[in-house]
């Protein structure tokens, strides 16, 4: 077996499992309980600096 063939076969296989089971943990890493206080500090955060002045 060369060093080509056992590469591929990794990427192809383990490696293929390993980058789905990263991306799963990514996209619902923000749905745990935990991150509410996070959540609800992002969707603010744009309107920190607004003053208004304008008005």
């Amino acid at each position: 077996m060369t060093l080509y063939t056992a590469l591929r076969h990794f990427a192809d296989s383990y490696a293929l499992a390993m980058i789905v089971g990263l991306y799963l943990t990514l996209c619902l890493w923000h749905f745990r309980p935990g991150a509410r206080a996070h959540r609800d500090a992002a969707k603010h955060l744009i309107f920190k600096d607004d003053t208004n002045d304008h008005l």
